[in-house]
């Protein structure tokens, strides 16, 4: 759709919100000049859009009372977003929504017109997203669920969790406030009794989980986004490598894997990652073998050379 229809909608839009809105208003949310405003009046009059204006400090411009527009008006871009997206969630969340999923596409696809519908018919065979999980999402649901339940109505779960590297089931009482999809798994955050803090915990990894009847409160400044990308977000690590001139490329051509990529003297070049915890960093680390190098933290340098030193003594 082009930016002029865009612009119609998006006008129609605004004045159906809220009457007697000025020119200067909606030219500044629009994000053009008042004269063409104007233009953009009368091409809606032309088109039969109710549209009348006021003068004086209180008037502006006004839909006629009780007009509505139509439902379901979208450019051939958005309905295959919509269509996008809703194969993105089916994907991820496996049983727990795909039905949900495939019934609105059905509902969207009967509303559209001959041209929408092509192209999402095209963009569904050939804009994929496969592999989202690590895990088939079917063996999680019954967490994912709960989980849900759980933050819909804020009511604290009692927890079987293994962690990594841990020989034990610890069990805790714990306070959902987000579920989160990063790297390739499922992962709840909130606050953690037997801790006393805000933890993350990796869904697959949970034992058991039961619903509790005592409730809480999700503190109103609390971001998820902030939370699981920080350093200290439950043993996140920040870790930089370097690949020398001769293997450069290499790092160039998996850009999608570093959240920087930096070129340095000489040719070389530097790449910060982030993983989840210290054994997934030294996996990413080893996966390069001897063509980089970490240069931080020290504690996954360490790391990957005792790796290293196990590897060479089973060989």
């Amino acid at each position: 759709m082009s930016n002029t229809a865009s612009r119609l909608i998006t006008l129609i839009l605004l004045l159906q919100r809220r009457p007697n809105q000025k020119a200067a208003e909606l030219a500044a949310e629009l994000g053009i000049s008042v004269r063409s405003l104007h233009r953009y009046m009368g091409m809606l009059d032309e088109m039969g859009i109710p549209i009348y204006s006021e003068r004086g400090p209180a008037g502006g411009f006004s839909l006629v009372r009780g007009y509505k527009m139509p439902p379901l008006i979208f450019s051939p871009e958005e309905a295959v977003a919509l269509a996008l997206g809703a194969n993105v969630v089916g994907e991820m969340w496996g049983q727990l929504y795909d039905e949900a999923a495939h019934s609105a596409l059905v509902k969207l696809e009967n509303v559209l017109p001959d041209e929408q519908r092509r192209q999402v018919a095209w963009a569904r065979q050939s804009l994929v997203a496969i592999g989202l999980n690590r895990m088939p999402p079917e063996g999680m649901a019954p967490w994912l669920e709960l989980l849900r339940t759980a933050l819909r109505e804020q009511r604290t779960v009692q927890l079987r969790y293994q962690g990594r590297g841990r020989a034990g089931v610890e069990t805790r009482a714990f306070d959902p406030y987000a579920l989160v999809h990063g790297w390739g798994w499922w992962y709840t955050i909130g606050y953690c009794h037997l801790r006393d803090d805000l933890r993350q915990f990796r869904v697959d990894r949970i034992e058991s989980m039961e619903l509790l009847d005592a409730t809480f409160e999700r503190p109103a400044d609390f971001d998820p986004h902030a939370f699981f990308r920080t350093d200290a977000g439950a043993g996140g690590v920040l870790a930089r490598m370097r690949f020398d001139a001769e293997f450069a490329d290499v790092a160039r051509r998996n850009r999608a894997y570093w959240e920087r990529l930096e070129e340095i003297a000489g040719g070389a070049v530097e790449v910060v990652f982030r993983a989840p915890d210290l054994q997934w960093a030294t996996n990413v680390a080893m996966s390069y073998g001897p063509i980089a190098v970490v240069v931080a933290p020290e504690e996954l340098r360490i790391r990957v050379a005792d790796q290293a030193r196990r590897v060479c003594a089973r060989y």
